[in-house]
């Protein structure tokens, strides 16, 4: 059997949608593509960056803040990326998880992982 492309977009569980999203568009430098409100409040949002795309979701409160989301760049990105995000004052961290990473933890706790380009992997 052959498979076209495959075709993804993670679910980020939250417990704000409208406060995630600023934080994602605001810190993160992604843009809305779109949003889902009922009764005035907002309940679900997509935010994107480049082929980035994050589904926001308030909507399974016991699944707040337990995403984890490996995104790979260009190593001219890789090493943009901290001075730009810390320049917006984006938590940014330096991990490990398999590779030398960069960490972002959103205001829920969930996590986008930006491992190093040139890292092979293995060793702490």
């Amino acid at each position: 059997m052959t498979v076209g492309a495959w075709y993804s977009r993670p679910l980020f569980f939250v417990a704000d949608v409208e406060r995630a999203r600023d934080f994602y568009v605001g810190i993160l430098g992604f843009t809305e593509k779109w949003n889902f409100a009922e009764d005035g409040k907002l309940l679900v949002a997509q935010v994107n960056r480049a082929e980035c795309e994050i589904i926001l979701c308030s909507q399974w409160p016991k699944k707040n803040g337990k995403g984890m989301l490996f995104v790979s760049l260009t190593d001219a990105d890789y090493a943009a990326l901290s001075t730009e995000l810390s320049a917006k004052g984006a938590p940014v961290e330096e991990g490990w998880w398999g590779y030398r990473s960069l960490i972002v933890t959103d205001p829920d706790g969930n996590e986008l992982y930006f491992p190093e380009p040139n890292d092979k992997g293995g060793g702490a």
